[in-house]
């Protein structure tokens, strides 16, 4: 009996370590493709990873003076197909994602690209994990 119950538990074990390296995979995968929305021109990525109801609210300075902006999935996709073509994208250009949490229907990450660092908050809809909420803010000027 003592066996038995200890394969079910390596088996259940085994089953939740492989969902959630999965389930890391796919975040992180969602991310990239916001990312490379940008730095391909690609908004066939945006329209994978990203929810249409996404909430965006960023931070920058224009001018010397703090700014606040907020962005709908339309201005998203529009920004995207423009964004590249005053930047010096390369195979190195960073981006390092970090993926803090990952629950059965929600995860938060992050990442550091070229214009700065966004915080995601992701959904599980439909089984594929969306990107809903971004905020993010430039680079700190130190």
């Amino acid at each position: 009996m003592k066996k038995l119950l200890m394969s079910l538990i390596v088996l259940v074990s085994l089953n939740i370590y492989a969902q959630s390296a999965d389930d890391k995979k796919a975040v992180e995968k969602a991310i990239l493709n916001y990312v490379e929305a940008f730095y391909e021109a690609d908004t066939s990525k945006a329209y994978e990873s990203v929810a249409p109801y996404i909430a965006k609210r960023g931070y920058y300075t224009q001018n010397g003076e703090p700014r606040e902006t907020t962005m709908s999935f339309e201005q998203l996709v529009n920004l995207s197909k423009r964004w590249k073509q005053n930047q010096n994208i390369t195979a190195d250009t960073s981006k390092k994602i970090t993926v803090f949490e990952i629950l059965d229907k929600t995860a938060s990450a992050k990442v550091e690209a070229k214009w700065g660092i966004d915080y995601f908050h992701l959904g599980k809809v439909n089984g594929k994990w969306m990107i809903i909420n971004v905020l993010w803010q430039e680079h700190p000027r130190n």
